[in-house]
């Protein structure tokens, strides 16, 4: 199953890192965008719904004893270009602030590349509650339903994190973690449409649009199936948060093959869709929320963003604590410091994300700082009611449908 990403890969953070130090990207405007993708390697260990137990059925293990009180230290594993970094210093500021704050040591690994290949390395010691060496981990939605299921994750004391009351509502309460007892969200963002604003100045309104006769050969969509699959079935009536169908899935799906084969979809690609609408090989694409915010930073604001009529898709990251972490207390004091507007307001003007804290959009609004000011009527970082209200979390799949979907999605690509 491909895997969508949002911060780039090691190696395109790498390339990124490279420009950056050149001077030839701003720190704000960087690429939060997609990184490497791929086949999951790890479909049969899907997450279903029910209690939760270990991937062989077997009970799931127990937390590690919490050594918080004693150990100061807390390690954090994330996405590359997913938290402020500064480049003079070499360092995360606001991580900086928070171990002078709290006494807490704290790492931090851009150990991330996608979901799967994530999983498939540290699963096994999960199963057996040991420690990963880590003590917070982000993941997908998707994958956060298969660890809390999987009773890979340990049960957050609320207490320990009074900020989380914070989060905003759309985020208070998912399928996968009601009540939020396991996570919490560091970033979300859309998926959408976007376009050449000078080739396209009528902009695009639905998914259907894409289909133009005049674009073809031009558009390219995303290679994760919640996204592209997703709009495409909002676009045909279906509630992709809902209880929908196999045969709906599968009508999506025919309307993808359709359009790959008869060559009116260029190709289907995980961040690098970006370059191509630069070249001009891409006028018209499935898109992720920030990427096109930091294009459009970058070249010269030339491209539209826009969420179809029918609806978009939204995906949230989030924050977990692994069943074996022997730092629980020191990770919910982290994620509570995260959870301060006025931390959390930093973090939203380096990576560009939906902000999943409220408060945060007000202390940029009172900034000095015009670029960040102007940050706060961007709809991609500080959502509209009118937006929230037209995109869908595609809901989570049982496992049967997992397997099911994906390699299905993965045959009409041709994988």
């Amino acid at each position: 199953m491909s895997q969508r990403r949002r911060p780039l890969s090691p190696e395109a953070a790498a390339v990124i890192r490279a420009q950056r130090s050149a001077g030839r990207l701003s720190r704000r405007s960087l690429f939060a965008g997609a990184g490497t993708l791929g086949l999951g390697a790890t479909l049969a260990a899907c997450g279903t719904s029910g209690t939760a137990t270990g991937s062989s059925g077997a009970t799931a293990p127990s937390a590690a004893q919490d050594r918080s009180a004693t150990d100061k230290v807390v390690n954090w594993a994330n996405w590359a270009l997913y938290l402020d970094y500064d480049d003079k210093s070499k360092n995360y500021p606001t991580l900086e602030a928070f171990q002078k704050e709290t006494g807490i040591k704290a790492t931090y690994d851009e150990a991330i590349e996608d979901n799967d290949s994530y999983y498939g390395k540290v699963q096994g010691q999960l199963a057996n509650g040991q420690d990963i060496g880590k003590d917070i981990i982000v993941f997908t939605d998707y994958m956060a339903a298969r660890v809390i299921e999987q009773g890979y994750v340990q049960k957050l004391n609320r207490e320990n994190i009074p900020n989380a009351g914070n989060i905003l509502d759309n985020l208070t309460d998912v399928d996968f973690d009601k009540g939020r007892e396991y996570s919490l969200t560091w970033q979300s963002g859309y998926a959408g449409l976007a376009w050449n604003k000078e080739k396209l100045p009528q902009g695009l309104k639905s998914v259907d649009d894409l289909w133009s006769p005049a674009l073809k050969g031009k558009v390219e969509v995303l290679s994760e199936m919640r996204d592209t699959l997703g709009l495409i079935m909002l676009q045909q009536g279906v509630d992709i948060s809902g209880d929908f169908t196999s045969d709906q899935f599968g009508d999506a799906v025919a309307v993808l093959e359709k359009q790959l084969n008869n060559g009116q979809i260029r190709q289907v690609k995980g961040n690098s869709y970006a370059q191509d609408l630069i070249s001009g090989d891409a006028i018209a694409v499935i898109a992720w929320s920030g990427d096109i915010t930091a294009l459009n930073a970058e070249n010269g604001d030339k491209w539209g963003f826009a969420l179809p009529e029918a609806g978009g898709t939204m995906w949230s990251d989030n924050m977990l604590v692994p069943i074996g972490s022997p730092h629980k207390t020191n990770a919910e004091t982290l994620m509570n410091y995260y959870y301060e507007p006025e931390v959390a307001a930093e973090v939203a003007a380096y990576v560009n994300y939906i902000c999943p804290v409220k408060g945060a959009q007000d202390v940029l609004a009172k900034s000095k700082d015009k670029e960040l000011r102007a940050l706060t009527t961007n709809p991609n970082i500080f959502p509209t009611d009118a937006d929230l209200a037209k995109v869908k979390v595609f809901r989570t799949l049982t496992g049967t449908e997992e397997t099911e979907f994906a390699s299905e999605f993965q045959r009409v690509l041709g994988n």
